[in-house]
């Protein structure tokens, strides 16, 4: 393959990663890893996104549709008014398509399917369903990630008011119509931690970028209302410089193998009372990308 198409392919795969079409970025990936020639190290992160997206979306390779005409490929504008016609000619067809989608959103939850079960049920308006979501949120224990789509949904339907979430035994009381429905809508400390990590990044490694970039965003939806979240967003330089310090050390180890923690903090001024914030910023990221973050 020549080093122009791997070139457009990477930037396919990561635009499918800003628009949440993992499915896509999944069998992108698959379809790169089978081809012959490409330099190894290449091949290395490849495969670990790659790997690190079936964890992170299990069945996110699935056609959601069934035997419906799937929507990849279309723009995130297009596919987004294409799911919301085909949802509403489902209901006036079947009078219970919302009940369904709430039925499979919640048997199937971490799947594409669910999760695009939740953004159909975003263009409906049934009387009962932000009952329905907000109690499942409440009682059920749910993965952080899953919350956190739970939450956009129920704003998209135009619900507010507030909801209380369980969470590694604390409680998060959290208001519906504050919940970021993009990551424009995240307070300023969440990009500016991304613009330390790209200063240091995109010159050297633009391809650590990009999986930092997308760690970073799914970390912050499951952190959302957060202890950490609330120390984060108050946008404090050295806590910055930390966050920044720990991501790039956590996308280095999962991309290159790690080795690289100690220059890593020294690139970021990381040193006293700081190294101990950069170690715990550190611990919380490899939990989460670990999977291992609390679920109710």
């Amino acid at each position: 393959m020549l080093p122009r198409t791997v070139d457009h392919y990477q930037e396919q795969v990561t635009r499918m990663l800003e628009t949440e079409r993992y499915g896509e970025a999944m069998e992108t990936l698959e379809f790169l890893l089978g081809c012959e020639g490409q330099n190894e190290q290449r091949r290395q992160e490849w495969s670990t996104l790659l790997d690190w997206l079936r964890v992170a979306f299990p069945g996110g390779s699935e056609d959601a549709y069934g035997n419906e005409a799937v929507l990849a490929g279309e723009e995130p504008e297009d596919r987004s008014e294409t799911l919301r016609r085909r949802t509403l000619e489902k209901q006036r067809e079947d009078s219970g398509y919302e009940a369904e989608l709430l039925r499979r959103a919640k048997a199937e939850p971490l799947t594409e399917k669910g999760q695009i079960a939740l953004e159909q049920l975003a263009y409906l308006e049934g009387s009962d369903t932000d009952a329905e979501l907000a109690n499942w949120l409440e009682n059920e224990p749910l993965h952080p990630l899953l919350q956190f789509r739970v939450l956009q949904t129920l704003r998209r339907r135009g619900a507010s008011g507030g909801v209380t979430l369980r969470r590694d035994g604390a409680l998060l009381e959290l208001e519906i119509e504050r919940t970021p429905l993009t990551p424009q809508e995240f307070p300023p400390a969440v990009d500016d931690v991304l613009v330390r990590v790209a200063d240091q990044t995109d010159s050297g490694d633009p391809s650590l970028f990009y999986f930092a970039r997308e760690l970073w965003m799914q970390f912050m939806m499951a952190s959302y209302g957060t202890n950490d979240y609330a120390v984060l967003i108050r946008g404090e330089e050295n806590e910055l410089d930390a966050w920044a310090a720990a991501l790039h050390a956590q996308a280095s180890e999962a991309v290159e193998g790690g080795g690289r923690a100690e220059e890593i903090r020294e690139a970021y001024g990381i040193t006293g009372e700081l190294r101990f914030r950069c170690e715990r910023a550190e611990k919380a990221l490899k939990t989460f990308s670990r999977g291992g973050m609390a679920r109710g």
